[in-house]
């Protein structure tokens, strides 16, 4: 069984820190001691640009992917879930309509956003500034990715330890 964060503050996104006890720059070490093995293991492709790990674990048919770049020394650098109790600034956001979560991410700051419409059909609501990804289908949300912050020189800017 796995141990995946289910409770509704660990399925809390904090844009650029993590989501619950999750945090980037965590090693994979500390990740493995939080949420167990991954049940699979994804190796980037030799021609990706970015070499990485792809964890996964799939609990009640959802699907949490945590990501490690080789660049990054394999810390954790992005996730991606379609957790149905994802939260973000407090407000579940699954399954929630493309106008409501936009409006909940400009009430919040989130500047220039960029729709584009998948080859599947799926609708992508990116901010890149934010670092998240948010994809529709059928006019409601089904999963988000989202990683740390980078900054304009492209450094990768690190959550403080807590």
């Amino acid at each position: 069984m796995s141990t995946t964060p289910t409770s509704i503050e660990e399925n809390e996104i904090i844009l650029g820190t993590g989501m619950g006890p999750l945090r980037f720059g965590m090693s994979q070490d500390e990740v493995r001691a939080l949420v167990g093995e991954p049940e699979e293991i994804d190796e980037s492709e030799d021609e990706d640009e970015f070499e990485h790990q792809a964890w996964n674990y799939y609990e009640d048919d959802h699907l949490l992917s945590l990501y490690f770049d080789r660049e990054d020394d394999f810390r954790l650098s992005c996730i991606e879930t379609d957790n149905p109790t994802l939260r973000l600034f407090g407000e579940a956001i699954h399954g929630r309509p493309l106008d409501q979560v936009q409006a909940l991410l400009q009430r919040h700051g989130a500047a220039e956003p960029e729709l584009e419409t998948m080859e599947g059909g799926e609708v992508r609501l990116s901010y890149e500034k934010s670092m998240i990804d948010l994809y529709f289908e059928e006019g409601q949300l089904q999963f988000v990715n989202f990683g740390v912050f980078i900054n304009d020189e492209l450094e990768v800017q690190w959550p403080a330890a807590k």
